[in-house]
């Protein structure tokens, strides 16, 4: 796995109920307790000889939030995380759903080579969706320290253009072309690119998309900020649209806060695992604004000037912001009968 970083771009069944029953722990508490990521050979243990899985998911889940995954494991793991491979299957049940995926992919390909002349005639939208996303990709710095190209950008058009055609609900937003860069280089395969994308944006119930998931999330984050800090939250009442103002920590799931694209994708795995809870994104946008919280009330800034200190919170670590928000979804958790009714989807179950 080539490390690049955002400077370089600009058991058995009974063993597993004795395993997670170590879940009782609080998740801050085992975050804050350093240790080595899933590595191959832990991987690789979790299955038998057959290839089915030998551990409860959620044991699993659970030890991705807490240690994060080795690159060697990333790229499969995550086939089980969006929904890829069900956790069920065995290792001749996953080679079909390999080749099913890349059929289908196939098929999907056909059809827009197909359809293409039409929406080139008969769809403006297409047309300036695909000079949008062509400028978007071309900006991409994509090569490594040594100067080498590592990633197709006419690949990442393509793919793009055909989740516009093919996905009614997302269709195309600025900023998917960098989270597509990022399942690039996760996984090489056209279908896999492809489909991992699809099953993250449906996993993450789409979070990440401007009037779907971001206007939901950005609701609960305000109402989370009046819960949690009402102190906090009517300052920030008079300062304009200031929670609005941060969609973009949404619509990129936090891809700018973090130096390296590792940081990324270990947060991301969290989301994917849906523990600790469902909307976990909401808890990490707020934990970032507790991290400005005292300079803004003290220094009675502006509210372009609190959007530019949110904006300038980069460089984060993941490990660390995982823990505090960890331990801020534990402190929700410490009144539930007092959690307002916009909140409560943080006691649900993730889809």
């Amino acid at each position: 796995m080539i490390k690049v970083t955002d400077r370089e771009r600009l058991g058995s069944p009974d063993s597993s109920q004795e395993d997670v029953s170590g879940l009782r722990a609080s998740f801050s508490s085992l975050l804050r307790m350093k240790k080595m990521p899933i590595d191959r050979s832990e991987w690789e243990s979790y299955f038998d000889e057959s290839g089915h899985i030998l551990k409860s998911q959620e044991f699993v889940s659970s030890q991705i939030l807490e240690r994060g995954l080795d690159p060697s494991v990333r790229s499969e793991a995550w086939k089980f995380l969006t929904g890829y491979y069900s956790w069920q299957t065995s290792c001749d049940e996953r080679l079909t759903v390999e080749s099913m995926r890349r059929k289908s992919y196939e098929s999907l390909c056909n059809m827009y080579d197909k359809i293409q002349p039409l929406l080139e005639t008969e769809h403006r939208d297409f047309m300036e969706v695909r000079n949008f996303i062509k400028s978007d990709v071309q900006r991409l710095y994509i090569k490594d320290a040594q100067g080498n190209t590592i990633v197709d950008k006419g690949q990442l058009e393509k793919i793009l253009l055909l989740n516009y055609v093919c996905n009614v609900e997302a269709e195309y937003q600025q900023g998917f072309h960098e989270m597509l860069l990022l399942f690039r280089l996760l996984v090489e395969k056209e279908h896999e690119i492809y489909w991992l994308f699809q099953f993250f944006l449906q996993k993450t119930e789409n979070s990440c998309i401007l009037n779907i998931g971001v206007e939901k999330n950005l609701t609960m984050l305000k109402c989370l900020i009046g819960f949690m800090d009402p102190i906090f939250a009517k300052h920030l009442e008079g300062k304009g649209q200031v929670i609005q103002s941060l969609f973009p920590w949404f619509c990129l799931f936090f891809q700018r806060v973090f130096k390296s694209f590792d940081d990324v994708w270990r947060l991301w795995e969290v989301f994917l695992t849906g523990m600790p809870c469902r909307n976990f994104q909401v808890i990490v946008a707020y934990t970032m604004l507790r991290m400005v919280r005292d300079q803004i009330l003290q220094e009675d800034i502006s509210g372009d000037d609190i959007v530019m200190l949110c904006n300038n919170l980069i460089d984060l670590e993941a490990n660390e912001l995982i823990s505090k928000a960890c331990t801020t979804y534990e402190l929700v958790m410490k009144y539930p009968e007092k959690v307002p009714q916009e909140l409560q989807e943080f006691f649900g179950q993730p889809q």
